[in-house]
């Protein structure tokens, strides 16, 4: 519509409308179950920005997973064949990712037992965070 509409043709206006459908579905999983909206910090001016390019990155490892993971039933689902010849959804991939990392291990060394913290002293309030400063409306 418009003057500039000419611009585009039919076949790209096309192509970049199925490519909504990927997003919506890709920012649907990363707020439900990548709590991409649910980090909350004082900090505004670093909030969405940090937050949201580690909850990308972490899209991005379970789609670069995406090959090596399995497709393994739940457990009330038992009635139902492992079948590893599905596409593999986002969700497939995060349940099994525990096992994918297993396999790789960690560079870390086991921690330490250090014993009991002192904890706070004896008659300490902590002062309640207000949200209102840290919501941005």
């Amino acid at each position: 519509m418009g003057e500039r509409r000419g611009e585009l043709s039919s076949t790209v206006a096309y192509q970049s409308y199925r490519q909504r459908y990927d997003l919506e579905h890709m920012f649907r999983f990363s707020k439900q179950r990548l709590l991409m909206t649910e980090f909350q910090t004082p900090d505004l001016e670093h909030m969405s920005e940090n937050w949201i390019r580690l909850v990308m990155l972490s899209y991005v490892q379970l789609w670069a997973a995406r090959e090596l993971a399995r497709h393994l039933p739940r457990a009330w689902e038992r009635y139902l064949k492992q079948n590893d010849d599905q596409i593999v959804t986002p969700s497939v991939v995060q349940r099994d990712f525990h096992s994918l990392i297993s396999e790789i291990g960690t560079p870390a060394r086991s921690p330490k037992t250090r014993g009991n913290s002192i904890g706070r002293v004896q008659g300490q309030v902590q002062t309640q965070r207000s949200f209102a400063t840290c919501r941005q409306e």
